[in-house]
């Protein structure tokens, strides 16, 4: 099956033609102990977490940057938040954001150290990769995802 814009090449599509997309470009995080979750997010996924340079507008929010990766520095990974999808909603879900990592083992093993929980046991999508749904310190849900290479 042909999609307009797009030509198959095995089970994946080329673009051939520029379509807009809007991109997920941002993600905040709500904590009920900002400086808990900041060290689950630094200690699991190595983000860099700081106070914003950017004042809130209530001091009280304790807005913090987050910093996931380089943008200056191309590699096989970047430009990884460009994909999502939709299911047909069965409880009261959140969106879930995913975040890619090199070795899911690890990062499961580090999630109950840190005091999260896995929400959702590691699945293999097949030909796509693996998935965990994990819930941090503060209750908000985020899956690590490792792709098949």
């Amino acid at each position: 099956m042909e999609h307009k814009g797009l030509t198959k090449i095995g089970v994946k599509y080329l673009f051939i033609t520029p379509i807009f997309m809007a991109n997920i470009v941002y993600f905040e995080i709500p904590a009920d102990d900002v400086d808990r979750a900041k060290h689950f997010y630094h200690s699991l996924l190595g983000w860099k977490i700081e106070p914003s340079k950017v004042p809130a507008p209530d001091t009280s929010m304790q807005y913090q940057d987050i910093i996931t990766g380089n943008s200056n520095v191309v590699t096989p990974m970047s430009g990884t938040l460009s994909m999502g999808g939709m299911y047909k909603r069965k409880m009261n879900e959140p969106i879930v954001n995913y975040v890619m990592v090199d070795d899911i083992d690890e990062k499961i093993a580090m999630v109950e150290k840190l005091r999260g929980r896995i929400a959702v046991p590691k699945r293999e999508l097949e030909s796509v990769g693996e998935f965990v749904i994990i819930q941090d310190t503060e209750g908000n849900v985020i899956a690590l995802f490792k792709p098949m290479m």
